[in-house]
């Protein structure tokens, strides 16, 4: 079957009554986690996560796709009209967005977010098409060794982009490999580190520690939170005139192709293509100046990048099984747990699945575009719904739904316990995005490091006489030796300025 054969194949499956309006249903709640500052898709996500479990795979992950890519469409309300970005690869929109609507321009701001946004995220489905079947293709050659370094690679590379310390990200990478360890080892079947706890010999569970580092720790996070001011200018003129296209269709065309190829990277997600395409459209401007005061190219490129980078997201995770970010996690995880292995051999065993998602995200944009432009009104009026009153109700979801997974209510005391460890970690400059990915990817990780070890009889040789893997295994030492050398820099020029400061 061809790829456009495949595409009509996987439409067919989506363009039921029941996976349309689960499609529906997982967009509008991103785009409302995208406009209500503080939740987030990664919180959302991991809340709605048990009400999945009665429906099929194919359908849940389409539910829960739509939530991430349409929280990137939410986000740039709230950075546009309040100056407070909706989730993180909103933030550089707030630079020019909300001085557009300082200057009576909120309109256009908005109209060619959506616009941009939808145009980002449909070149890069078509992307996503052509790239992920070669690389699947590619990943069926793939052994436990070469499994085994490319994780390898990612963790590297998700310790190399982390916006904070490295140091601190690395440390969060150990930890979420040590708690992958608790329950049966994936060879021999052994109990171990379950403490005489029934409920740990499966393992930590994902959903109480999503729900708790996700969920809890925002809600502790955002107790703080001052009311926000929205800003009360009438919303006209959605539309963009002609000299606003002319003047955003590069930055439309360019964001797309940044955010599609930085998505491919672990780590980079939908928040570096952002900050990339803004610097881009700035040095490439012939008016550089205007940038931070309104420039409509500060609003359309970055947004079109963050859409195109959720997107290009989904081909690792799809094709090789390896996450890019935490959102993804949490989508490999759903599978997972509803018994699907992602990876090379998606779309031949599953291909309802594999192609039911890529085809959904073409019907997700238009849903979007629907969304996000006739009902702007109806989400400048929920922005204004207070946070002492969602805090309750989000708290209210994260117990119900940790519960109904199991019916256990350790899984509770697990999800509160995670809860104030997220707060504490982030209260501290940690990132929890290294923990959740390598708590994830950490059995499986174990899994193909030991059968390697089996295939050679207990020779460490296997990693390096495999061409593919030992490639892997050096690209991975090179990056982590790099972000190492770059934190010894970072720290010799803080302690000399600190030296400086006091002589």
């Amino acid at each position: 079957m061809d790829i456009f054969g495949s595409l009509l194949f996987g439409l067919k499956s989506v363009l039921h009554v029941d996976t349309l309006f689960y499609c529906f249903v997982g967009v509008t709640i991103g785009t409302l986690v995208g406009v209500l500052p503080g939740i987030g898709p990664i919180g959302a996500m991991s809340i709605l996560l048990p009400a999945t479990f009665g429906i099929s795979p194919a359908t849940a992950i389409i539910m829960l796709a739509g939530i991430y890519y349409g929280a990137m469409y939410g986000g740039s309300t709230t950075s546009i009209l309040v100056n407070i970005p909706g989730e993180a690869a909103s933030v550089v929109t707030c630079l020019d967005g909300y001085q557009m609507a300082k200057k009576g321009r909120a309109g256009p701001a908005l109209g060619i977010s959506a616009i941009g946004s939808f145009i980002g995220g449909t070149l890069s489905v078509v992307a996503l098409m052509f790239v992920a079947v070669p690389l699947a293709n590619v990943g069926l050659r793939f052994g436990p060794p070469e499994f085994f370094a490319l994780m390898c690679l990612s963790m590297s590379l998700i310790s190399y982009l982390a916006r904070g310390s490295t140091f601190n990200a690395v440390l969060m990478i150990f930890l979420g490999l040590i708690l992958g360890t608790v329950g049966m080892d994936p060879i021999t079947g052994f109990p171990r580190f379950y403490f005489g706890s029934t409920t740990l010999l499966d393992g930590i569970g994902l959903i109480p520690v999503a729900m708790g580092l996700f969920g809890i720790s925002e809600i502790l996070m955002n107790i703080e939170l001052k009311a926000r001011s929205v800003l009360e200018a009438k919303i006209r003129n959605i539309f963009p005139t002609l000299e606003d296209w002319r003047r955003s269709i590069g930055p439309i065309l360019r964001g797309s192709v940044l955010g599609f190829f930085f998505g491919l990277l672990p780590g980079g997600g939908a928040v570096i293509p952002t900050f990339v395409s803004y610097s881009v459209e700035k040095r490439l401007s012939k008016h550089p100046e205007e940038f931070g005061k309104g420039a409509i190219e500060g609003v359309a490129g970055p947004e079109t990048a963050n859409n195109a980078g959720s997107t290009g997201a989904f081909v690792p995770m799809l094709a090789l099984g390896i996450p890019p970010n935490p959102i993804l996690a949490i989508l490999l995880g759903a599978l997972m747990i509803h018994g699907v292995q992602a990876g090379p051999l998606l779309m031949q065993k599953n291909p309802e699945i594999f192609w039911g998602v890529i085809a959904s995200m073409y019907v997700g944009n238009i849903m979007l575009l629907i969304l996000n432009l006739p009902l702007i009104g109806l989400w400048i009026r929920i922005l204004k719904i207070p946070y002492r009153l969602l805090m309750p109700l989000i708290l209210l979801f994260c117990l119900v739904g940790c519960y109904a997974v199991n019916s256990n209510p350790t899984e509770i005391v697990i999800m509160i316990v995670f809860g104030f460890i997220g707060y504490v970690l982030r209260r501290c400059g940690y990132e929890l995005a290294p923990l959740i990915i390598a708590m994830i990817l950490g059995p499986i990780m174990e899994a193909n490091f030991r059968n390697s070890l089996i295939m050679s009889d207990g020779s460490f040789r296997i990693f390096v006489t495999r061409p593919i893997s030992a490639t892997l295994l050096f690209a991975a030492g090179l990056l982590f030796l790099s972000s190492g050398f770059s934190a010894y820099r970072k720290a010799k020029k803080r302690v000399i300025e600190l030296v400086g400061d006091e002589d």
